[in-house]
């Protein structure tokens, strides 16, 4: 076998590993799910300051995902969320909100970089870029709030709203309103997903597209 080909073998077989790690990780960490009472969904689920990455309109399926940069089960869902928003393109509603978990030192550091990049109409560019790097500082030792301010800087944001964002303190507690209204939710670990403000339970990779395409199916 050529040597290119066996590395491209290696390599997929190491990505097929890290998402079957992952889903044991989310299912064995997964809570058991709170039902979300009718009228409940504007106040906890989705709030009108949450973050929509995309917009189907009226009608549309909600789907809503509670996030930590840092996690690795996230990062492992990224590839499949993002081949899900393009599949599901005009038919669904997608959210995330902020989930860092206290055991990743970077992740709140990574979230306040995300909704300071909000504010400037780039929370996206944000998202892509925290996820397309997460190998690079995930996991690490020690805080180091500079390395997403170097990857505002490559976005191309300004940079003294930037700072400002990052130093008020209004920023963090936009952060910790996520984090609160997902643990009254009964969220404990990342990814989480709601579908039409209801809560997803993941046992197979298939489960959160299954779930998506059977709420498009009873419209």
């Amino acid at each position: 076998m050529k040597t290119s080909a066996k590395v491209t073998l290696a390599t997929v077989g190491v990505v097929v590993l890290l998402l079957v790690a992952a889903l044991i990780y989310i299912v064995v960490n997964q809570p058991d799910p709170k039902p979300v009472a009718a009228g409940e969904e504007d106040s906890l689920v989705v709030r009108e300051n949450s973050h929509v990455l995309d917009d189907g309109g009226e009608g549309a399926v909600t789907v809503v995902e509670f996030l930590d940069f840092e996690c690795e089960a996230c990062g492992a869902f990224y590839p499949l969320v993002e081949d899900i928003r393009e599949k599901y393109d005009g038919q669904i509603t997608y959210v995330i909100r902020y989930f860092p978990l206290p055991g990743h030192i970077n992740s709140k550091n990574a979230a306040i970089a995300a909704e300071a990049a909000a504010q400037q109409g780039r929370l996206e560019d944000m998202y892509h870029r925290l996820f397309e790097t997460q190998a690079q500082w995930g996991e690490g030792q020690e805080s180091r709030p500079d390395i997403f301010r170097d990857f505002a800087v490559d976005l191309g944001l300004d940079m003294d709203a930037f700072d400002a964002a990052v130093a008020d303190p209004a920023t963090a507690e936009r952060v910790e309103q996520d984090v609160a209204d997902g643990e009254a939710l009964g969220v404990s670990s990342t990814p989480s997903f709601f579908i039409d403000g209801q809560p997803v339970t993941l046992e197979r990779w298939t489960d959160l597209e299954d779930t998506i395409s059977s709420a498009l199916g009873s419209r």
